[in-house]
């Protein structure tokens, strides 16, 4: 891939009004004003690629630009993980330099595609050869391994390749892996069929430079379920299936959603937007957001606070009149589901085929197990499997005949469709085993948490869901939990610094969404975190009224109990 930096648009003819100096290239504000904006404009990102194929891979990881190795290596999917040793008090303490390994986590991401049995194998292969046999799946729909070494870097591109798959900005100021529905074109309660959508638009932007260079990441969701399975709230934009009275299927188009430490729920457009217009839409707005949004702090560069400072009104004029050049129908938004569907279990597909959905512990998986999964799609003659927006995945296209018989099989790989409450409803981010903004260890500890929980709830009649973040960048989605946990150090009894977690409670999407309630000045420690858990859903299921969601008791409970602690 041969690319060149792609100048600044012109100024629009109609400038929109913010203070100077946020580094908006629609208003002038072309001069790169941090390091990140610099390294963009120093060289597009993606011809890191070649350098990656033709000179890294072949000299080794000592012969990596700085620039490269810390900035454009991200729009390849690649990271450096965390250098073994650093507890998480070093986080915050030694520079990016020094907390780096000479290994990669590489993202492969997936975009709401189906993966058949040759896919999955490949991907299980890439996890053995050239991975330690790591595997994760994420809450994007990505496959996260780690361990990668540089000189295998071009082989496991071959192989990603030849799946159909790509790790092309899975990771960078791009447009990241989009979260699709994983039951589209087969659920009968499906309102439209997205994956036409989202395959025009992967095909016209993903790799495309004059979209490779936004103020900071840009993610994308879609689908055309009820259940709304793909969190839209929380991505910077959402098509969501809407039926015009009039028109009939389509989509409406939510913006500006985000988490991490300023968190923000998307804002509905209530618009109606056609099956083949769905990329144009998108366009427009990544557009608006590569323009107009904020260059000068990185805190600031997502489109969330752009929304937010224009109000949704604002933001639909502009993407009509200068980016669409046409008026949006306007339609009120769809109502929201009450909890957002995961598709876990065994349903009848419209076919009269079945899909099963099914879970890992938290995402865990390995490449043994991407492999057997192939063989057992294989072996009943599936169609092959998608990722969900929560860590999960769903088998498509199994006979109604081999249904009992696959899941069976399934819990011979470490997976099942009839997992506990706890298994279905708790994710966990990386962590501090490779992340390097991570304080704690999240996978492991939310594994052992899972276990516990089954111990002592093995039955619970309510879903309540956990969700284990090692840091304040909210990648598990901590504030949307019934019980959302940030990971920090913490004084245990002893005044000694520990692993511990900030606690969220009541947070959720849906038809009451909501971040979670801080109690003020309460901490967990990791080594207690099963206590004050096991507590708190105790203390609901005592205290809760007929029917009562966590979230809802959480909101009126008295704070005793929200903290764990004996009512005197």
């Amino acid at each position: 891939m041969t690319t060149t930096p792609t100048a600044p648009p012109k100024s629009p003819t109609k400038p929109v009004r913010r203070p100077r100096g946020e580094g908006q290239w629609a208003l002038g504000y072309t001069e790169p004003l941090n390091k990140n904006e610099q390294s963009k404009k120093d060289d597009n990102p993606l011809n890191v690629q070649a350098r990656i194929v033709n000179i890294y891979s072949k000299r080794g990881f000592d012969s990596i630009d700085p620039a490269d190795l810390r900035g454009r290596f991200r729009w390849m999917g690649l990271y450096t993980q965390r250098a073994p040793g650093f507890d998480g008090g070093k986080t915050a303490m030694l520079s990016e330099e020094e907390l780096d390994d000479r290994y990669f986590m590489m993202r492969v991401r997936t975009d709401g595609a189906i993966l058949d049995a040759d896919a999955l194998r490949t991907l299980g292969s890439i996890s053995t050869d050239f991975g330690r046999n790591t595997a994760d799946i994420t809450d994007r729909n990505n496959i996260q391994y780690h361990w990668i070494d540089i000189a295998d870097v071009p082989e496991i591109w071959e192989r990603v390749e030849s799946t159909g798959l790509t790790t092309l900005e899975a990771c960078g100021d791009a447009p990241r892996g989009f979260l699709g529905s994983p039951v589209a074109g087969i659920a009968k309660d499906e309102i439209i069929d997205g994956r036409t959508a989202l395959a025009e638009i992967k095909r016209r932007y993903i790799g495309n430079p004059e979209y490779s260079n936004l103020p900071r990441k840009f993610k994308t969701a879609l689908t055309g379920h009820p259940s709304h399975d793909v969190a839209p709230e929380i991505n910077d934009v959402s098509f969501v299936a809407t039926v015009h009275p009039e028109f009939g299927p389509g989509f409406d188009m939510w913006v500006g959603g985000g988490l991490s430490t300023n968190p923000m729920l998307a804002q509905k457009l209530g618009v109606w937007i056609p099956l083949d217009e769905v990329a144009d839409a998108w366009e427009g707005v990544i557009a608006i957001f590569r323009d107009y949004g904020y260059r000068r702090l990185r805190s600031k560069a997502r489109l969330k606070f752009l929304v937010a400072d224009w109000g949704v009104e604002q933001f639909r004029q502009i993407l009509e009149t200068e980016y669409l050049h046409r008026r949006l129908v306007s339609t009120p938004s769809p109502a929201s589901p009450r909890y957002q569907g995961d598709h876990i279990g065994v349903h009848e597909q419209k076919d009269g085929r079945f899909f099963i959905g099914a879970t890992p512990v938290v995402g865990r998986i390995d490449g043994t197990t991407l492999t057997a999964l192939g063989d057992l799609v294989a072996q009943y003659g599936a169609e092959g499997v998608r990722l969900t927006a929560y860590q999960k995945l769903v088998v498509i296209g199994v006979d109604g005949a081999d249904t009992e018989a696959f899941v069976a099989g399934l819990e011979t790989i470490g997976l099942t469709a009839r997992p506990s409450n706890w298994r279905r409803n708790t994710m966990a981010c990386t962590g501090i085993e490779f992340c390097k903004l991570a304080i704690v260890d999240t996978k492991e500890r939310a594994r052992l948490l899972v276990a516990e929980l089954e111990k002592r709830f093995p039955e619970i009649d309510t879903p309540i869901s956990v969700n284990v973040n090692g840091c304040p960048n909210a990648c598990a989605r901590t504030q949307v939990a019934d019980i959302g946990l940030k990971g920090q150090l913490v004084l245990d009894d002893d005044g000694s610094q520990v692993e511990g977690f900030q606690v969220h409670l009541g947070g959720a999407l849906g038809l009451t969404p909501a971040f979670g309630r801080k109690l003020r000045a309460h901490k967990v420690t990791s080594a207690g975190l099963d206590d004050y858990v096991s507590a708190v859903v105790a203390a609901f299921l005592d205290d809760r009224t007929h029917g009562e969601p966590f979230a809802a008791w959480v909101a009126r409970a008295d704070e005793v109990l929200l903290r764990g602690e004996p009512v005197a």
